[in-house]
């Protein structure tokens, strides 16, 4: 399964949405991948993580932690990153890598279900 954020810290409820989702895959035992890309790629910044809270749709670390944790890879445009000023340092520690729109397109075509928020 893919899911695909845009939605950055400005749609707290969206991008939490997203990653729900995601987490709930992984509950489920599906291979879930995370592409962020647009203003979601601020979502993995320590003090997003920290202060992000969706309405009715929980927190993004938790959710974070739970799609790393059960085997979940994300995805982080390079380009948008580039453009926001996310680095090498807001990856650390994370199941993360920056990656290129080619890298997306091999993730479409490799999943079965495609979601996008």
């Amino acid at each position: 399964m893919l899911v695909h954020i845009t939605s950055g810290p400005e749609a707290p409820t969206r991008a939490a949405l997203g990653l729900l989702v995601a987490s709930a895959a992984v509950d489920e035992g599906h291979e879930v991948s995370v592409f962020l890309a647009g203003d979601a790629v601020q979502l993995l910044r320590e003090a997003v993580l920290h202060s992000l809270s969706g309405l009715g749709t929980g927190s993004l670390r938790e959710h974070l932690n739970a799609v790393s944790g059960g085997g979940g890879r994300f995805y982080v445009s390079g380009m948008s990153s580039k453009a926001r000023g996310v680095t090498d340092a807001d990856l650390e520690g994370k199941s993360a890598e920056f990656a290129m729109p080619k890298r997306l397109v091999q993730l479409a075509f490799e999943a079965d279900r495609t979601f996008t928020y």
